[in-house]
């Protein structure tokens, strides 16, 4: 095995990962406007397009363990953005449901998806480019987890 394989300039994971944080920092400015982390977008962002999830949908459409999801859910339900209930047809499930509160910040981050991608786009990076990176992105996604299922 050829010892180039352990430099960080030819790992797939690290540009991936410094492509990440450095998004997560480029939606800063406009979440902070909103009062909202990134991950609390993230689930405004599920709770938008469907409302009235369980913590377990939830945490399958975002990839995140329970223990990470819950005292973030706590955090939003603190300031009103969202509502943690039992459901009646099973009381081992928790239901959130957006707020009124909640439902508004919507309309207010309808700007962001266009701003940031005005951050990303150039000559060189083409809103078709960007497109085939989410799709290889999301069948990588999906490759990984059935992979890890599987392991």
């Amino acid at each position: 095995m050829d010892s180039s394989q352990l430099q960080l300039n030819n790992q797939i994971c690290f540009p991936i990962y410094s492509t990440s944080r450095l998004i997560t920092k480029a939606y800063k400015p406009y979440l902070d406007k909103l009062g909202i982390t990134y991950p609390q977008y993230l689930v405004l962002l599920v709770l938008w397009e469907k409302d009235r999830k369980t913590v377990n949908e939830l945490t399958n459409k975002l990839m995140l363990d329970t223990n990470t999801l819950s005292p973030l859910l706590k955090r939003m339900e603190k300031m009103d953005l969202l509502q943690r209930k039992r459901s009646q047809e099973d009381q081992r499930n928790v239901i959130i449901e957006l707020t009124t509160k909640g439902n508004q910040l919507k309309s207010k981050a309808l700007h962001i998806p266009e701003n940031l991608l005005g951050t990303i786009l150039n000559e060189e990076i083409s809103l078709d480019k960007v497109i085939q990176l989410k799709e290889t992105l999301d069948a990588l996604i999906e490759r990984l987890k059935t992979n890890i299922r599987n392991t």
